[in-house]
């Protein structure tokens, strides 16, 4: 994340504020509260030159070698657009006419490739669909204008059809300020600018590349790509006056919406009271925590082998290139936090008796010392290996060619497991998806535990995780494929599958293959269960009626008929909203949150392209063993039983649709 200061406290780990669905939404705008906070203390102390955070980076997870999907809320776009409003509104604060910082919404769009078999970001094209651009790939950005308020938006370096995002006046001027309407500024991704020439051959002349972008409508270059440049296009008559002005009034109006021109900012009303005390508070760090410990998902848990009783563990052996490296908890953008706390000393504050071998010089494991670690397994109460990914396999201008884990690690682990008195536990540390069906279905193997890059306190995090003081209730935004997916390119931006080429598909909306763990998996220590609860009550239904005198037409993609969404209208869509409830209960034997989510499903969806499901929202809810709860899902039609046609346009199919949760499944009849 390009940040214009450093935020001590919060690492801006991808993986650390979305690695796990569990009350995303309140959680997200606690901690970005947090970080606004900060960012501002720091800038009330002169030790930041600006208030404008490029961030958050709110792309489409699409292809599970991507190096910066560790930055990203995960794969689905109900996800990533509920997650966008909530780090907007958190960094931004909540003032209508003064922000706490400015928030970048970054990168639009369809942006999710790095380098991968020669073809690097720079200029790749991007062939998508209007169907995928209208409900996979644009959504979030959306949500972060219209809902979150954003008042930047970042163009990616990608070209979507030939054309490049930061010269492209369809995307920027029609879309983004005029369609969902941007109160700010649109900047260009770093150089991205002197690429449209040097890279992607888009323009002749650096004049001519300048003039491009101003009119395509975007407001920065980050860069010095239009200070050398600019003049001259002026001169030479490639732009106007007009064309400069229109930038500078969105980049000086969003300056002083920050108070840039109002003197010292210690007098500011809202934030100049905000210091030093702010920055490493007690809250803020406690924050840190509960955040990593929503994050760790719980993915096996055989014979409840976990969580661990202390006064139990005679002894426990730290196996893994990850459990004793700071470095290993934060993501590829962060701040110096004020502490960290690795694995190993969260173990340690545990079990006195904790022996501690790295077994891999890197998380690359070109060497594993296993006879070494196959002895202390064999000589230990409990063995705990920490292993996964590193900043060397995945990050920016990284792309993962292989699913599997690095090097000798799967053999490391296979040899602790089988030399170990009892089942091990495997904790993993990674920014994207790994492959270990060898993990999953090895019994000596107890359970495994997904932490992401957990930030400042992760190692603390895990620790109460394994040992009970917290109930894990993280859920995976991710699929989890096999090693065999990355047969497909990754240059093939395509959602939908397409079963005639053997085209698997991508993310759990549309992905018709194997998997290893599927999107929203993790297990708790507790027993839940949860239903949808009935109701005769008419306002928990659509009211239909509210569609008579429209036409439904008759779609060539399958014969369903449906309603368009433009046609119902912002009020009728409104009127047609409805709350859906779901009782779930705790039935011990632990106190702990459960997330709840909700899905839709439809009765078809081969060939017609609607999705196999989709998300409809997630609520988390903290319950004491034995106790219930009823929680109540805002369902919108509109928004939640849309599909987009292949031309974008989004439309309502006519018949059952069905809300589903967990096993539980609940028809809407949906026609007038």
């Amino acid at each position: 994340m390009h940040l214009s200061s450093c935020l001590p406290v919060w690492p801006q780990s991808k993986s650390k504020l979305p690695a796990a669905i569990s009350k995303l939404y309140s959680s997200v705008r606690y901690v970005l509260q947090a970080i606004g906070t900060e960012a501002r203390a720091l800038y009330n102390l002169g030790q930041a030159q600006g208030l404008t955070i490029w961030s958050p980076n709110v792309n489409i997870y699409r292809d599970p070698r991507w190096g910066r999907g560790q930055e990203t809320p995960g794969e689905d776009p109900t996800t990533a657009s509920k997650y966008a409003v909530a780090f907007v509104k958190g960094l931004q604060g909540t003032s209508a006419t003064t922000l706490q910082t400015s928030a970048c919404c970054k990168h639009a769009t369809a942006y999710d490739l790095e380098d991968w078999n020669g073809v690097v970001r720079y200029n790749f094209n991007a062939k998508v669909t209007l169907q995928d651009l209208a409900d996979t790939f644009n959504p979030p950005f959306k949500s972060c204008v219209e809902e979150g308020k954003a008042t930047c938006v970042m163009c990616a370096y990608t070209n979507i059809n030939g054309v490049p995002a930061c010269a492209s006046s369809d995307l920027i001027t029609k879309t983004f300020k005029g369609d969902w309407g941007l109160n700010g500024y649109v900047s260009s991704d770093c150089d991205a600018v002197a690429l449209l020439r040097d890279a992607q051959r888009y323009r002749a002349t650096p004049e001519d590349t300048v003039a491009v972008a101003l009119k395509a409508g975007l407001d920065l270059n980050c860069g010095n790509y239009t200070q050398v440049h600019g003049m001259s296009a002026l001169q030479q008559g490639k732009m106007t006056e007009q064309d400069v002005d229109n930038a500078l009034k969105n980049l000086f109006a969003v300056r002083m919406r920050l108070g840039h021109f109002d003197g010292d900012p210690r007098t500011s009303a809202l934030y100049g009271s905000l210091g030093a005390a702010d920055v490493c508070s007690p809250a803020h760090k406690n924050l840190a925590l509960e955040a990593a410990q929503s994050g760790i998902v719980l993915l096996k848990n055989d014979a409840g082998i976990l969580p661990l009783d202390p006064s139990a563990v005679a002894s426990a052996a730290a196996i893994g290139h990850n459990a004793n490296d700071p470095a290993a908890l934060n993501g590829n953008y962060f701040g110096p936090p004020c502490e960290t706390t690795t694995p190993l000393q969260g173990l340690q504050g545990y079990v006195k008796n904790v022996k501690f071998l790295a077994g891999c010089d890197s998380a690359a494991c070109g060497f594993a010392a296993t006879g070494q670690a196959v002895t202390l397994a064999s000589s230990s109460d409990y063995v705990i290996l920490f292993m996964g990914l590193s900043q060397k396999e995945e990050q920016e201008g990284i792309d993962r060619t292989s699913l599997l884990l690095p090097g000798k690690q799967q053999n490391l682990i296979t040899a602790v497991a089988s030399a170990s008195k009892r089942p091990v536990i495997l904790v993993l540390l990674t920014g994207g998806s790994v492959d270990i069906t060898f993990a999953k279905s090895n019994p000596k193997i107890g359970a495994i535990l997904w932490a992401g890059y957990p930030g400042q306190a992760g190692g603390l995090a895990i620790a109460r995780v394994l040992f009970g003081d917290h109930n894990p209730s993280g859920r995976l935004p991710v699929t989890w494929y096999p090693e065999e997916f990355t047969k497909v390119p990754m240059t093939d931006m395509r959602m939908r599958a397409d079963p005639a080429t053997g085209y698997p598909g991508r993310s759990y909306r549309f992905y018709q293959g194997k998997t290893v763990y599927k999107f929203g998996d993790g297990l708790s220590y507790s027993k839940f269960s949860r239903q949808l609860v009935s109701s005769t009550n008419t306002h928990q239904v659509p009211n239909t009626n509210l569609l008579t005198g429209l036409t439904a037409r008759t779609a060539t993609d399958g014969g369903m008929s449906y309603y368009h969404v433009e046609e119902i209208g912002v009020e009728g869509c409104d009127k047609l909203k409805f709350p859906a409830v779901v009782e779930v209960q705790n039935h011990g034997p632990m106190d702990g949150k459960h997330s709840v989510m909700m899905f839709l499903r439809w009765p078809n969806s081969t060939g017609t392209g609607r999705p196999v499901s989709q998300l409809v929202g997630f609520r988390s809810q903290h319950l004491k063993a034995g106790e219930k709860a009823s929680l109540t899902f805002d369902v919108s039609p509109c928004e939640h039983f849309a599909r987009a046609r292949e031309d974008g346009k989004k439309v309502i199919d006519r018949g059952s649709h069905f809300l589903v949760v967990g096993k539980d499944e609940r028809e809407i009849s949906f026609h007038s």
